[in-house]
């Protein structure tokens, strides 16, 4: 009879154990989704927002020419303005990808005016295999044709947490 109850015992202890286990691990890759995405530009900073808290921040490279709004294809500039993430690319030259839905109307009108073509392939992306060692500090320089740079690791952070069709604020 004792032997029962403390087998009973052993079991119930190592379910519980085991219960514990599974629920720390499926909370330790957990990851919330965001509702916005804002990138300050001077501050080479990107947020990832919801409901109006910061969920995660990270440094950024951005386009060669990162000053001003992007007005043309091959300048060398991040655009300004208000976008929506529009589909991903799983196997990117730059790892993972995450597009943006530059040009938007604001954009083609500047550029019809300027009789420009206004460019576009504009991304939220990791680092390629040729630059990933940098890891990091692949911030040290704005590198860009005019994306959204950040490491490998934390494209696969955003990946989870930035669904399609959420907003981008780029600010200057």
């Amino acid at each position: 009879m004792k032997g029962t109850v403390l087998a009973k015992m052993l079991l119930r202890m190592l379910l519980f154990s085991v219960l514990i286990f599974i629920f720390s691990f499926n909370n330790a890759f957990a990851y919330e989704t965001a509702d916005l995405v804002i990138v300050i530009k001077s501050k080479r900073v990107m947020f990832l927002m919801k409901e109006g808290k910061i969920l995660k921040a990270y440094r950024v490279a951005l386009g060669k020419n990162p000053s001003g709004r992007k007005t043309s294809q091959g300048d060398g500039k991040t655009p300004e303005g208000r976008y929506y993430i529009v589909g991903r690319n799983p196997n990117s030259s730059f790892y993972k990808a995450l597009k943006i839905s530059y040009p938007n109307e604001k954009d083609i009108e500047q550029a019809a005016r300027l009789k420009v073509n206004p460019g576009g392939g504009i991304m939220i992306h990791g680092l390629s295999k040729k630059v990933e060692y940098l890891g990091k500090y692949h911030i040290i320089d704005d590198w860009t044709e005019g994306c959204i740079a950040v490491t490998n690791e934390e494209m696969d952070e955003i990946w989870r947490m930035v669904p399609d069709g959420t907003t981008i604020e780029i600010l200057p």
